[in-house]
């Protein structure tokens, strides 16, 4: 919300998947997965959102859209990465992170 998007909902599940949080970026739709992780692991939060969990992730996009009549609307997918332990706590926004054509295999997949 300080890179001014506003919240629309958090939590939104369906049988095809659940969203972290909906948000509104002016008239663009913008879906928001968190990955927190508190330890240091040997695999970087990033890595752990696999081409299937975009494609749930979608999924559940599609419901909420068509439950909504929102088909029109602009629509990104971006990735919250959230590492570390209060207070010290390194946040990570990764703008446009996956498309719909990169999981259905159009193009290389970047995350």
């Amino acid at each position: 919300m300080r890179q001014g998007l506003t919240l629309l909902t958090r939590n939104f599940r369906s049988p095809r998947g659940e969203l972290d949080l909906v948000m509104a970026d002016g008239d663009e739709l913008v879906i928001v997965e968190v990955r927190c992780r508190t330890r240091p692991e040997p695999v970087h939060p990033l890595e752990t959102i696999t081409r299937a969990k975009c494609g749930r992730i979608i999924r559940a996009t599609e419901d909420l859209l068509q439950g909504l009549g929102l088909w029109d609307r602009d629509l990104r997918f971006d990735v919250l990465v959230m590492t570390g332990d209060p207070p010290a706590v390194d946040v990570e926004w990764h703008r446009a992170a996956f498309t719909r054509d990169d999981v259905a295999g159009a193009r290389g997949f970047r995350v």
